[in-house]
């Protein structure tokens, strides 16, 4: 099925600006089809037939469409003749006509959509035939949207420089919607935005009278004031502000309505979120408390490693000196996570950088094993190993993440002191994850394995992790061009966002 999108895509007919110009208008025309209570089909040319692009169905009022419209050409036909006229320039003609969809009858408006002068596309306003007397609220947003329609049809909306409105608490023509004159003064309010402003302390009849002049007399003098609120409280700028009294808070939107170029007046859509700042803010102090849990837990694991350090100098024994410091590798690993999180989302953490700081541990490992063994034929200097990383892992849980960092370090260290450590090589990493299964293999191109089987803390360690925390597979085998080959084999929970 095309899309608007795709047709963009494919259509070499119109401007990069004409383009983001019709991306503009179906980012906001729900503003368009609750105050019509239409079904908004967005036409446009292509080869033979006009072509349907794009649908919205409104919010306030029933669809005549139960099927997609989108990617159907106009049937011939006087109403294919008439969105085929206005294609080619032609002008349009506002009576609403009576036509049929999907054996029900129904009501169509075309209507242009101009950019400097030329047309773009054709937007057909479709609503159910009703034989009932419309409310007093109906006819007043009907109103509003035709004046919107006179807009879009001399290139005036979508407003230049208006930003797109997001989904998260922006009001809605169901919400609440006040119309304003071109000096400020409310004209009239829907019933939800009566009620929306006497919740908070603004009482009685509201026409007449300013709509910043009402909301001044009830703002909270000790919280700050966003700038934009005068603009948009009289109409003058299509943006968005929060306005806060008695404990709660509205969204408003203004959408300044232009006639020649004129501003005529305004609609201001009106929502009460203020239950959905106050979780915004328990989501804001929740977050704070745990990066905070998070870097007092970093910085106490490592002063643990630190104190392992120093320990482990005072150490009269070889033996000594590995256990301890193999000790404070992993506590310096568990870090690397916490510090991950830091950075990040509190549920997930962006694993390849952990692998990143696993293989830094795993060469300094090789290094300082090489130092103690006291090779007499290589130095430290002689001794180079190589990293590498193929392929990504992403995202994962906290919870994976830390048994996941573990296994890693403790295989990359094992290949590191005992295929690498005396000859030097590559220590490569391959990643492969489709989904929630993930395959990561360490591999390294030293002696290989032969006929003995890994042993030793760090791999009774990895297995642990692997089989018991993870619920996966860990193998060992030889590679066919030389060196040893760890697979862990897992599936991930998904993460929950």
């Amino acid at each position: 099925m095309p899309s608007l999108s795709k047709f963009l895509a494919d259509n070499n007919g119109l401007s990069e600006k004409e383009a983001d110009w019709l991306q503009h208008l179906i980012g906001d025309w729900n503003l368009l089809a609750d105050l019509l209570r239409a079904d908004l089909v967005l036409w446009i040319q292509e080869e033979e037939c006009p072509l349907a692009v794009a649908h919205c169905r409104p919010a306030t009022g029933p669809t005549v469409y139960y099927e997609d419209p989108v990617g159907t050409t106009c049937e011939e036909g006087e109403e294919g003749t008439q969105i085929a006229r206005l294609l080619g320039g032609g002008a349009p003609d506002q009576r609403p006509t009576p036509i049929e969809r999907e054996g029900r009858p129904a009501i169509g408006v075309l209507v242009p959509v101009r950019r400097n002068g030329r047309t773009l596309a054709v937007l057909a306003a479709e609503s159910p035939d009703s034989d009932g007397v419309p409310s007093n609220n109906e006819t007043h947003q009907r109103r509003l949207g035709e004046r919107l329609m006179r807009m879009l049809e001399n290139g005036a909306f979508p407003i230049e420089g208006a930003p797109i409105p997001p989904r998260r608490g922006a009001p809605r023509v169901g919400d609440g919607v006040v119309e304003l004159d071109e000096n400020g003064v409310v004209q009239w309010t829907s019933p939800n935005a009566r009620s929306a402003f006497h919740r908070f302390g603004i009482e009685g009849d509201m026409e007449g009278i300013t709509l910043a002049e009402l909301s001044t007399e009830v703002l909270q003098t000790r919280s700050p004031v966003d700038e934009s609120l005068p603009l948009v409280l009289m109409g003058r700028a299509a943006w968005r502000s929060d306005m806060q009294a008695r404990g709660g808070t509205l969204s408003l939107r203004a959408v300044p309505l232009t006639a020649q170029g004129q501003r005529t007046g305004a609609v201001i859509l009106v929502r009460d979120v203020t239950e959905l700042r106050r979780r915004e803010r328990e989501l804001i102090t929740k977050d704070a408390t745990i990066r905070e849990v998070h870097h007092r837990v970093k910085n106490n694991l490592q002063t643990v490693a630190a104190l392992l350090r120093m320990q482990s100098r005072r150490m009269k024994t070889d033996e000594a000196r590995e256990a301890l410091a193999e000790a404070m590798r992993r506590v310096s690993t568990i870090a690397l996570v916490h510090e991950s999180l830091l950075q990040g989302s509190q549920e997930a953490v962006h694993f390849d950088e952990v692998v990143d700081r696993c293989l830094r541990l795993a060469v300094d490992a090789a290094s300082a094993t090489v130092h103690r063994a006291g090779t007499p034929q290589l130095t430290d200097s002689q001794v180079e190993v190589r990293t590498q990383k193929v392929g990504r892992v992403g995202s994962i849980r906290a919870e994976e993440a830390t048994p996941l960092a573990l296994v890693v370090t403790e295989l990359a260290t094992n290949a590191v002191e005992h295929g690498l450590s005396e000859t030097g090589g590559t220590l490569t990493i391959r990643s492969e994850r489709t989904g929630s299964h993930l395959i990561i293999a360490i591999e390294d191109d030293g002696e290989g394995m032969g006929s003995a089987k890994p042993t030793g803390l760090g791999t009774n360690i990895a297995l642990t992790l692997v089989q018991g925390q993870l619920g996966g597979t860990l193998f060992w085998e030889d590679r066919p061009e030389g060196g040893t080959r760890a697979t862990v084999d897992v599936y991930l929970d998904p993460l929950t966002l």
